[in-house]
């Protein structure tokens, strides 16, 4: 009976595949292995690596905790992304992927080869479990990315099915290919969940690693299956090298470097241009066995900068966001605190084709039209006038000149309803100071932080500067209890729904979102709505083009800069792949040499 149930169901699925890919087909059709791994890279050796802060929690799905780096080696996803290609992914826990012709569910096979670290085979009774608890149990990301997931359903033991609520989201069968499997019977006690009870259990899953040993909030210690289930896999050939893989933690980064140059870890991600220019000194570099290298990549920017919490009454005004935009000085910083290495970020989606053109196109007009009379009064520039990132080494004018940027926002801050008295500015009404705090949990972002709020001083507004630990920050971060930070929102090749946990309604009023300035914005909600139904790629460029053109002149950030590199330095036992991947960079393809 079940042979001809699922002779039935072929008639409604297209041709079952090991891989699958949003735009065109997969770049490897008879994948041995990745391009940018070396397969007969050397094995063993332990692998050190470093974090600033402090970790309280061995459970990386949950919002409460502060989780422990490199947890994500501890479990194997259904399918491997691959990262030369711009959407990809291949089979790992799942060998074959079948999409629904009408596009309203996906069915994924389980490797019968496929086992958790305590030798139980994994099922889709596995998978099932973990869609489910990870949408009720887990951080408030998940139940948005799965916001369009009907259910998981059980065909069989090795077969899991997901039906969608829509069929117009084409990323959902990629978004599933993400989930990260937990096994049942580990959590499933005497017929109660016990996922989350104890955020300090040692966790069980199916992935290269098992956690070896940790002190709390100081270092945690990876060690290998040498069992691992998936060691011959063509998705796992040239990766996960290391015996033992150890993040080490430090408080502060100036510590964690001189603990680098004396060689108690191997590697670092260096984002401090002042560090990467001048900080990497000693015996160790002269003798030559510490190396810096940049390696390049073509992904999106991004966005990263200070996001005004909107939740503020001090900030609700665009008027005042727009004058504290104009404040900042940019291109003096980049030159004098960051050795000109970077470039002004001008985008949600910079460095993209994604990134707003200066005027809209009338595919962006189209898309837009639905809105025109909202926009003419909510956004009165919007569709006539290109959104402008202020300089200021230019000519003497808005936009360009420092001094003319500042007497801008001096006009803005008077409109707004600010006045000076006694070299403050105060509110005209309440007489209330313009006072706010950026809160901060790195220290390297302070020079900038100094060089803006002198800029701010001269408008009579006094930016305070707070440096907490890294649990305070999570905490208030987590709780939106701030007035600025430093946000850093990541974009992906293809923009879809995680741009729901970023700008919407509803995550800007649910805790833990990576909504930071509190955008709420029924024209965003409903961009976002159709970007994830976007019927093709040009229709998907003008979404969210004017999903960008919205949320700039919504003036919710103060932009920083982008750098298209990775600034890596490392000890020269470190060795790498000769050829690295176009869309990221992954330590666990690289190997040890004493």
């Amino acid at each position: 009976m079940l042979k001809i149930f699922f002779y039935l169901l072929s008639f409604c699925y297209a041709f079952a595949s090991s891989s699958i890919a949003l735009e065109g087909t997969p770049k490897y059709k008879n994948l041995k292995y990745f391009d940018y791994v070396d397969i007969n890279a050397k094995k063993g050796g332990t692998f050190k690596t470093h974090v600033i802060g402090s970790f309280d929690s061995l459970n990386p799905f949950m919002l409460q905790g502060n989780p422990a780096q490199g947890l994500e080696l501890l479990y194997d996803t259904l399918m491997v992304q691959s990262l030369d290609e711009p959407y990809s992914q291949y089979g790992l826990i799942a060998d074959d992927i079948q999409i629904a012709k009408d596009n309203f569910s996906v069915i994924f096979h389980i490797n019968p080869l496929a086992r958790f670290n305590d030798g139980v085979k994994v099922s889709a009774e596995d998978v099932k479990f973990s869609f489910d608890t990870l949408r009720q149990k887990g951080s408030i990301i998940f139940a948005q990315y799965y916001a369009d997931v009907k259910e998981a359903k059980v065909l069989d033991s090795q077969n899991i099915q997901f039906i969608f609520k829509t069929n117009k989201n084409r990323e959902l069968p990629l978004i599933l290919g993400q989930l990260q499997i937990l096994p049942k019977h580990f959590y499933l006690q005497n017929n109660k969940n016990t996922f989350g009870e104890n955020v300090l259990q040692k966790p069980l899953g199916s992935g290269p690693y098992s956690i070896e040993s940790f002190d709390l909030g100081k270092r945690i210690v990876f060690v290998k299956n040498q069992n691992y289930w998936a060691n011959d896999l063509a998705v796992v050939k040239g990766f996960f090298n290391f015996h033992k893989v150890v993040f080490e933690y430090y408080k502060d980064d100036s510590v964690a470097l001189k603990a680098f140059l004396k060689g108690d870890y191997d590697w670092r991600f260096e984002s401090v241009a002042k560090v990467w220019a001048r900080g990497y000194t000693g015996k160790a570099m002269q003798e030559g066995k510490i190396h810096k290298t940049m390696i390049k990549n073509a992904l999106p920017s991004g966005m990263q900068g200070f996001f005004m919490n909107t939740r503020k009454e001090i900030f609700k005004n665009p008027l005042v966001r727009e004058a504290l935009l104009y404040a900042f000085d940019a291109q003096w910083s980049n030159k004098n605190l960051f050795f000109s290495q970077y470039e002004r970020t001008l985008s949600f989606f910079n460095n993209s084709i994604y990134a707003m053109p200066k005027l809209p196109s009338k595919e962006e007009l189209q898309i837009l039209q639905p809105y025109k009379k909202i926009i003419e009064e909510k956004y009165p520039r919007l569709l006539t006038e290109p959104f402008i990132i202020p300089r200021t080494d230019g000519g003497q004018k808005i936009g360009e000149d420092n001094r003319e940027n500042l007497k801008y926002a001096q006009q803005l801050l008077q409109k707004a309803g600010f006045v000076i008295e006694d070299f403050r500015l105060v509110d005209k009404q309440t007489k209330t100071p313009f006072v706010f705090t950026l809160t901060l949990d790195n220290p390297a972002f302070e020079r900038l932080a100094l060089a803006y709020a002198k800029n701010l001083e001269i408008l009579g507004i006094k930016m305070q500067i707070e440096v907490v630990d890294s649990s305070r920050y999570s905490a208030l971060v987590r709780n939106f209890d701030y007035d600025m930070i430093v946000g850093v929102i990541g974009q992906s090749l293809f923009p879809g729904n995680e741009q729901f946990y970023y700008w919407s309604s509803q995550s800007a009023s649910t805790k833990g979102s990576r909504n930071y300035a509190g955008i709420s914005d029924a024209i965003i909600d409903d961009l976002i709505k159709r970007l994830t139904q976007a019927k093709n790629k040009q229709e998907q460029i003008a979404i969210t083009q004017a999903l960008d053109r919205i949320l700039s002149w919504g003036f919710y950030v103060i932009p920083h800069f982008n750098l298209p590199y990775y600034r890596i330095a490392y000890w020269d036992k470190v060795k790498m792949p000769k050829n690295p991947p176009l869309y990221g960079f992954d330590p666990y393809t690289w190997w040890i040499e004493e």
